[in-house]
Formats: structure tokens, C-alpha cells, sequence
């Protein structure tokens, strides 16, 4: 049972009270990664991958699987170009979040989420009297399969918010299908297996994020640590502003910025899928004092009804079974969040 709401952060900031308790991270240097919230980081080395070389059949087909199978199977997230989405196009899309943050309270009020559900705008889900509150509004949205959609949240301002998220979200189904093909073929898998595995009523939710200047980035965070709960998720970062951090042996690093990439990074269904050879990496997002960050984040995951565990091919005598079959992962995956633990903890064998 969810608690009572609180306050969003951009009415926080509006109201000019100063910083909410509820707010403070306490760091004492033995968190995970063992660095103090405002500390520099190490730049992560991933490099980008070509979407269309990947289905590619040729010699340099081959050779960007290889880097593909590389760089998931060290860091979990890559760095996507060649989509096949234009750069005017996310340009807009850019364009019409920001507007949309900077209505004023009470139009955006008007697509606020209700009590103990995820979509609409506002802040996360508050489980428990304890929980320390993050640094970010959100206008999170389930945009596929279309019978889904709760038009009533789907903003009417700016203009052609809508329109335009109804669009991107069909030119995202065939990235989704091409990212999941290469991610079979990397593995020498038969093309379908994971689309298949995922099955006909899967689920696109697309989350619209802010995250504000914050007085204190030393001691407040934009996203406490956690891993997706998704297949994978398809990132559009700010172009001018960092703050998405990774977690790899102990130490954190930063993610590169490369306008108009999606950064994809797998989450916990395709850890399980892999079994275990693709892993979901813990990130976090850190806060700025003096600029706002936005991003846009697609998450694509099974129906909650379907049945989630490794595929034929991952398994063998050298890499025994490591995940049990599962599904309606989304029923404790936010408690574990909010606890700080991993939720995918719960398929493990």
C-alpha cells in the first residue's frame, strides 16, 4: 500500500522552503560503490553500435555482433546509432518534454497519477515512512499495445504531445524488434527467441523524467541505484548535461553522452532470458546544482502474465540453469527497489 504522496520536486523548489529532509542521502563512504554521491567519475568505455550493420549478413555484420556480445557482456548497456529515428524528430521530442515540465503546476496537475498506480505525472511511489524521496518528477506512460494507453494521462499541452508520442512510439516497435534479433544473433540464437519468449501482449511504458537543480548534489540523488525490471530499455539522455552513472566491480562510472544514440541498457527479463550471460547493470542518476537534466526512457517487458526464464541455448553442460521461470515480476519489484535490494534476486536458482 502506497504512502500519501508528497510534493513533486519542481513544487518543492516553487514553494522555496528550502530542502526537505526527506530528500538527504546519507553517504558514509561504504555504500555501493563506495564513493561520496558528488565525487568524479571514471568515464564508462562503450562503444557505439550500428543498428543496420547488425542485420547485416557481411563480413562487418559479423564483426559488429562480435563488439555487440562484447560490450553486454562486460557492461550490460551500448551505445545505439543508425536507428532508422531522424534527428529532427528527437530533437521534438526533446522539445515537447521540456515544455511540457515547464507548464505550470496546475495544467500538468491535470495528468497526475492516482494512489498505489504508476502512470501519470508526479513523483514515485512512496512504500514506506523511511524511504528516502528522489530528485526527479516524471510523466510516465504505458504507449503499446495502444488498448493499454490511458488517453486521459496523455498530455493535450503542449501541442502535439500526444501526436507526437504516439508516433515515436510506433517507429520504437521496430528498433525493439531489430535490437532483439541482434541481441539472438550475438548470442548464435535463432532470431526470434527472446520476441517469442516476451510474447504478443508485451509492453512499451515510456517515462518522461526531470531532474531539477539541486541545492545539495552532495547529499541528494536524482535515482537511487537499482537495475530495470524491463527486457531492455531504450534511453534518450540530455545532450548537454550527465548525471547516468554504472556500477562495475565495486566503482561507479559515468555514461558517455552521444547525441541522438539510444543508450540501451538490458534489464532484469533478459538477464533471465541470457541466462545470466547478458546482465542487468545497476545504475543510478546523480543531481546538479546548477542545470536540469531531462531524459526519456522506453522500457519494453513481457505481459506480466507470461512466463520468464532462460531460452533454449543458454543453457549447457559448462553454464548450468541459473534463473528459475517467473513472471508478474512488477508485483515486488518496487518493494525490493526501495529497499535497495535487487528484485531479480527472487528468480535466482
Amino acid at each position: 500500500m502506497e504512502k500519501p504522496m508528497f510534493k513533486t520536486v519542481q513544487e518543492v523548489i516553487a514553494a522555496g522552503e528550502g530542502l526537505p529532509e526527506r530528500y538527504l542521502h546519507t553517504t558514509n563512504g561504504n555504500d555501493k560503490g563506495q564513493q561520496p554521491l558528488d565525487i568524479l567519475v571514471p568515464e564508462m568505455d562503450i562503444p557505439a553500435v550500428d543498428l543496420n550493420l547488425l542485420l547485416s549478413s557481411s563480413d562487418d555484420g559479423r564483426e559488429e555482433l562480435s563488439k555487440l556480445y562484447s560490450v553486454l557482456s562486460k557492461w550490460g548497456v551500448v551505445q545505439v546509432v543508425n536507428h532508422g529515428i531522424t534527428e529532427a524528430f528527437l530533437d521534438k521530442i526533446f522539445e515537447l518534454t521540456e515544455q511540457f515540465f515547464a507548464l505550470p503546476t496546475e495544467e500538468k496537475q491535470k495528468y497526475a497519477r492516482e494512489i498505489d498506480t504508476l502512470q501519470g505525472y508526479g513523483s514515485d511511489m512512496i512504500l514506506s515512512d523511511d524511504q528516502v524521496l528522489d530528485w526527479i518528477d516524471r510523466l510516465y506512460l504505458t504507449t503499446y499495445p495502444e488498448d493499454k494507453r490511458k488517453l486521459k494521462l496523455w498530455p493535450e499541452t503542449p501541442v502535439g504531445f500526444s501526436e507526437t508520442l504516439d508516433e515515436f512510439t510506433m517507429k520504437l516497435q521496430l528498433v525493439i524488434q531489430n535490437f532483439f534479433k541482434a541481441m539472438a544473433r550475438s548470442l548464435q540464437l535463432e532470431d526470434n527467441c527472446f520476441i517469442e519468449m516476451c510474447g504478443k501482449k508485451s509492453v512499451t511504458e515510456t517515462r518522461f523524467n526531470v531532474y531539477p537543480p539541486c541545492p545539495r548534489p552532495d547529499k541528494v540523488i536524482g535515482s537511487k541505484p537499482h537495475t530495470d525490471g524491463s527486457a531492455f530499455t531504450l534511453l534518450l539522455p540530455d545532450k548537454n548535461v550527465e548525471g547516468l552513472q554504472f556500477l562495475k566491480d565495486g566503482k561507479w562510472y559515468k555514461a558517455p553522452i552521444v547525441p541522438y544514440a539510444f543508450l540501451i541498457n538490458i534489464g532484469d527479463m533478459m538477464e533471465i532470458m541470457s541466462n545470466g550471460i547478458y546482465k542487468s547493470p545497476i545504475h543510478r542518476v546523480v543531481t546538479n546544482r546548477e542545470k536540469a537534466r531531462i531524459s526519456v526512457a522506453t522500457f519494453y517487458a513481457p505481459h506480466e502474465d507470461k512466463e520468464i526464464q532462460p531460452v533454449d541455448g543458454t543453457v549447457s553442460e559448462t553454464r548450468p540453469r541459473l534463473y528459475k521461470a517467473i513472471k508478474k515480476y512488477v508485483d515486488f519489484y518496487f518493494d525490493y527497489y526501495h529497499q535497495g535490494r535487487r528484485p531479480i534476486e527472487a528468480a535466482y536458482i
